[in-house]
Parts: structure tokens; sequence; C-alpha cells
């Protein structure tokens, strides 16, 4: 295992050097990260990077494989058209999380910011998850074509709410759980309740498992039959826009 002290060290140095690392060494520990954007850009399978601070935007851009532990907050555009991997974060991450993501897994240990998971997509084998244990901001889910977000709603006050507006708005395909039911007019026209079936339940349960075991939380007062899933209502919902047919 290589240890790297990120202290004062300019975004391009580290990731340069990370990548250097990473040739010969799969297990990284980053300390005093404040700031360095683009940490773990690109990175392929079976490199593991455990990160101590902040990382600065677009971290995980593009990763190819790569798992990356963060124990601090995500700034925006975590998972930045990632395609596969596993990002954790033990905290909160900001806006645009997953932004056109297209594989692989996000767990966020806290809450999360603005147009999350927005244009994402999946093709094939490849179906991008994000699990966000507290609550998200306004048009989550926008014009998502594909994989799947997951709201757990867990330590919120009472006046606070799992989403905001706009969720679901242009989506397309793939689907959005929110622990709990939710007001219509928090939702775009393209986005339609729809009952949980049995892969649902299946596929929500070893989420939330995972989540449970990550940080280390009893989770087993959380009811799997609680949820709602919202997905598209039409699959090519701008034809009239664009086309004649």
């Amino acid at each position: 295992m290589k240890t790297i002290d990120a202290l004062n060290v300019y975004y391009r140095d580290l990731n340069s050097l990370i990548d250097d690392v990473a040739r010969t060494d799969k297990d990284i520990v980053l300390k005093n990260v404040f700031g360095q954007r683009y940490i773990g850009r690109g990175l392929p399978d079976k490199v593991k990077v455990k990160i101590y601070g902040t990382p600065g935007n677009d971290m995980a851009a593009y990763m190819d494989g790569a798992e990356l532990e963060i124990f601090g907050n995500g700034q925006d555009a975590v998972g930045n058209t990632m395609n596969y991997g596993r990002i954790i974060v033990h905290g909160n991450c900001g806006d645009t999380l997953g932004y056109a993501m297209r594989g692989g897994e996000v767990y966020v240990e806290g809450n999360v910011g603005y147009r999350v998971g927005i244009h994402m997509k999946e093709y094939k084998d490849m179906k991008p998850i994000i699990v966000v244990g507290g609550k998200a901001g306004e048009f989550l889910g926008e014009y998502m074509a594909g994989g799947a977000i997951i709201l757990l709603g867990l330590n919120l006050e009472k006046s606070e709410e799992i989403i905001g507006r706009f969720c679901g708005t242009g989506i397309h395909g793939g689907a959005i759980y929110i622990n709990g039911n939710q007001d219509e007019y928090k939702f775009g026209k393209e986005a339609v309740k729809v009952h949980l079936n049995g892969g649902d339940i299946a596929f929500l349960q070893s989420h939330i498992d995972f989540y449970a075991k990550t940080f280390k939380k009893d989770l087993s007062h959380l009811k799997i039959e609680s949820f709602s899933k919202y997905a598209a209502g039409n699959k090519n919902p701008y034809a009239n826009m664009y086309c004649t047919y």
C-alpha cells in the first residue's frame, strides 16, 4: 500500500502521481486532499484508493473499474461519465453526481445536491446505480435514460423533504426509488409512479444491505414495501419535437 500526502500538491501533479503509483501498487491512500480535481479519472479495475479530505470536482470522471472510498465530502460532478467501478462517500456530495454515468455504483452516506443522476444511461450489462442515505435537491434523475437511483431518506428533520421539485423531468429510462410516498407536484410530467415487483424488492434489499454494511448502520426499520418507484411514462417523450414518426 502506497500513501501519498496531497497537501499543497497541484491537481495535475497529484493525478500524474496517482497514475504512476497505480502501475505497480493497486492500493493507494491519499491524505490531506483539499479540492484537487479529477482524482480517480479513468482509473482502471483493481485499483483501490482511500481518500482522506475533500476531493474537488469531477472526481472519478470516466473511471473504468477502480474503487474510491472518500472519508469526507464530495464536491460537484462526482462520477462524471463513469464506466465501471465503485465510489463510497462517508459524507455528502454536491450537484450533478453521476452526470451521464454509464456504469458502476455510488454510495453516499448523507445528502446530495441538485441534478443528481442527470443523463444517466445504461447499455447491456452496464447499469449505473446511485444510493443516497439522506435527501436530494431538485431535478433528481433529470433526462435519465437508464440505471437506478435509490433515496433512503435517513435522519431527516420533520421540516426536511427527501426530494425537491422537478424530479424525473425528461426521464425516458431507468428508475428512481424513493422511501415513502411523495406529492405528485414534485415530479416532471414524464415521471410515472409504478408498482414495485419482486425484482424491485430484491434489488432494493441488496443495495440497502450493502449500504448498511458499508456505513455500519442498522436499517432493520426500513420497510422495502414503503418505497415508491418512478419510471418513464414514455420512452421517447420528445418524439414530436425532433421527428415525425
